[in-house]
């Protein structure tokens, strides 16, 4: 096959969950292809480089095959080369990390005491805290 749907390609290389996606994804300007942004029935070749925003990273895939449809997790490379710029992954990873707080999974919102104590410590003048209200436990 020479050509395919755009979104039916970018649904079955795994791009997204499904082709619904996709496709709302090529509405809203979200695929480009050579800067331009696609319809999702723009016809893809081999050779072109697709860029896909998913905030905050913009992920770029040279297409080497035209698949339309959804194929294993094992034969990915076959089907396109991800040429995604490092500094992409780098930004993903700064976004990742610059959450303020790691909370574990599952444990629910701060308490009144947890929140005043992370005030306290992006300004602790502010809140008229000294160091010897950090203790452990009380």
């Amino acid at each position: 096959m020479s050509e395919a749907r755009i979104d039916k390609w970018l649904w079955a290389a795994r791009i997204f969950k499904t082709r619904s996606i996709a496709a709302d994804a090529c509405k809203n300007g979200r695929v480009t292809i050579g800067g331009m942004n696609v319809k999702p029935s723009r016809p893809l070749k081999v050779g072109e480089v697709v860029s896909v925003r998913k905030p905050p990273v913009t992920y770029s895939f040279r297409v080497l095959q035209c698949i339309e449809q959804r194929v294993g997790a094992k034969l990915l490379p076959e089907i396109y080369e991800n040429v995604t710029d490092p500094k992409q992954y780098e930004l993903l990873e700064m976004s990742r990390i610059s959450g303020f707080v790691d909370r574990a999974r599952g444990t629910g919102r701060p308490t009144k005491r947890d929140r005043r104590q992370m005030d306290a410590f992006v300004d602790p003048l502010l809140f008229g805290f000294d160091d010897d209200d950090f203790d452990e436990e009380e």
